[in-house]
């Protein structure tokens, strides 16, 4: 999506080896409708169609459901937008795990989550600061976008953190919300191509659609295979 996914990568926590990718402005350009295999690879490894990955594969350990949990809502959200929010989650989560990938991920209440949510207050207009939430301090929200830190030596994911701000419209909350989660599974890069928008949740010009498009679901059971 517009000024969203621009993507960096930086080492942290020396005793683990950990790095951390962001999603915000983070797409590649291509054209016309591609062949799964390009699809996957392209959303997977940021790989354009024919040409080698950008990005190693990352993967969350599958022996137990990925957690996920709204662990902060500034005021600007209350109201409204903090039932439309909420009810999105539910509906992001219903279709990962309809789209029977060998992951399952579920909402807790818990102290604990593998992945956090927090809606923000905040425009993107200036780099978050001060805000006391893992990996956001430096970044811009303008949207919706994804942080995901993965074990360098092995490429599992560890932990992810989704953050929401204010210019995101509440009526796009549905479709942010279920690209946002699938991206911190590891699917980490989006589409630049107009056969895609309104279609993919990958679509890194549009936020049409609600659901999973044939490919999406697709490429979600190719990152996660059934056993």
């Amino acid at each position: 999506m517009p000024n969203r996914r621009a993507a960096f990568l930086l080492a942290t926590l020396a005793s683990l080896p950990l790095s951390a990718a962001s999603g915000a402005q983070d797409f590649v350009e291509s054209s016309g409708i591609l062949s799964d295999d390009d699809f996957y690879r392209l959303v997977a490894c940021a790989a354009p169609p024919g040409a080698p990955c950008a990005r190693p594969l990352l993967h969350w350990p599958t022996v137990q459901p990925v957690t996920v949990r709204i662990l902060s809502m500034d005021r600007a959200f209350l109201g409204g937008k903090r039932k439309r929010a909420q009810a999105a989650l539910v509906r992001a989560i219903q279709y990962i795990n309809n789209a029977k990938a060998g992951i399952r991920v579920t909402q807790t209440t818990s102290a604990q989550a593998d992945v956090n949510i927090h809606f923000i207050d905040t425009d993107g207009n200036s780099p978050l600061k001060n805000s006391g939430i893992d990996g956001a301090d430096g970044l811009t929200v303008t949207g919706a976008r994804v942080i995901v830190w993965s074990r360098t030596d092995t490429h599992k994911i560890q932990r992810a953190t989704i953050l929401f701000g204010t210019r995101l419209h509440i009526r796009h909350y549905e479709s942010a919300m279920l690209e946002e989660l699938t991206q911190a599974l590891g699917l980490l890069t989006d589409i630049r191509n107009p056969v895609y928008e309104g279609v993919s949740i990958f679509s890194q010009d549009s936020n049409d659609t609600k659901q999973f498009s044939d490919q999406d679901r697709m490429a979600l059971r190719r990152h996660y295979p059934t056993e």
